[in-house]
């Protein structure tokens, strides 16, 4: 069901051990003056409540009155009470069951986008979890959902906040990929994958018009005509030619070291990178605390903060919650943008 603009955001607490009950008191704090923002946790409440004020809601549909006095809680106990910065398997079967009811309830048009707070994979693994993480977990929820585009998941990291200079846009043809592997999981039916769902999430979740692409290449400078490297000859310009021939605005493949510079930035909307870190280094150079995690490609809007659970700052009152903001502010947007475009 189409989610309606005025339905809250929906937030999962992630890993009650980490920093995420902290951020999201100061997510609030920074917020509840805007109720568009307006967003309701699904998590403990008693352990929110330890750390400000909280309002335990019984329909998610109040969250926005509430929203300026108190953090809004679908309250989901936990078993055990967590011990912060000790992360522990017991928790994991609620991690995720806040997660799947995340899910459904922006599948069911309830809340029209999910934020996820961040998670120790880790903690799940020891659990049984069975995919790599949140990006792979949310395609197999959604799995049996109607989706009118090209479906992912695709990772999209966004550095919003880059001061003075034009902002970053990333996806990632492998994710947690080691470097050793990249090169055996890299398909053509992959990266054609990859810029189908960027191109149509440009256009539908950012207002991007005309979406503008780049493809990194894999070798330093690009193969250099096949002589450091084939990839690049063999697999990724004959690529590029085709998705031409799709309809699509795209170049390369171009050598990732120069592709990531202001002037370069100016040029495309978004850049499709091979691997983890050829993404992940200029985005978190340019935007360390705001960056912001996407998933392109699903029926239902995600967005996460772009760092881990901090176990070793909590309770130091250090943790910044600027990507948790620029998320939540994200999914706001995007959420606004798919309501005009289907």
């Amino acid at each position: 069901m189409r989610p309606s603009v005025t339905a809250p955001l929906v937030l999962s607490l992630g890993d009650p051990c980490g920093t995420g009950p902290e951020l999201v008191h100061k997510a609030w704090a920074a917020l509840r003056s805007q109720t568009q923002y307006a967003f309701t946790v699904l998590g403990d409440a008693d352990l929110l409540a330890s750390l400000g004020p909280v309002q335990r809601l019984t329909d998610l549909s109040d969250a926005i009155a509430a929203f300026p006095d108190a953090l809004p809680v679908l309250d989901r106990p936990l078993s055990a009470p967590p011990l912060p910065g000790n992360p522990d398997p017991v928790h994991a079967p609620h991690i995720t069951s806040w997660i799947r009811e995340g899910v459904e309830l922006c599948l069911s048009g309830a809340a029209r986008g999910l934020i996820t707070a961040p998670i120790a994979k880790s903690v799940l693994y020891a659990s049984g979890f069975a995919f790599p993480g949140h990006t792979e977990y949310l395609g197999d929820l959604t799995a049996a959902a109607p989706y009118p585009g090209t479906r992912g998941p695709v990772m999209m990291l966004t550095a919003p906040d880059a001061v003075n200079e034009s902002a970053l846009r990333v996806v990632l043809a492998t994710i947690h990929t080691p470097l050793s592997e990249v090169k055996a999981h890299l398909s053509a039916e992959t990266v054609r994958t990859l810029a189908h769902v960027t191109h149509e999430a440009l256009i539908r979740d950012f207002g991007v018009a005309k979406p503008r692409l780049v493809l990194a290449g894999l070798n330093p400078h690009a193969g250099e005509d096949g002589t450091i490297g084939r990839e690049e000859v063999d697999l990724l310009q004959p690529l590029v030619a085709a998705l031409c021939n799709e309809g699509l605005d795209i170049s390369g493949p171009l050598p990732a070291d120069t592709l990531f510079h202001a002037e370069a930035r100016r040029t495309y909307d978004a850049a499709l990178c091979l691997y983890h870190d050829q993404g992940l280094i200029p985005l978190k150079t340019l935007d360390f605390w705001g960056g912001v995690n996407i998933t392109l490609g699903l029926p239902l809007v995600r967005t996460s903060p772009d760092h881990g659970t901090g176990f070793a700052i909590v309770g130091k009152g250090i943790a910044r919650p600027d990507s948790l903001i620029n998320a939540i502010r994200a999914a706001h947007d995007i959420s606004l943008n798919r309501a005009q475009t289907y």
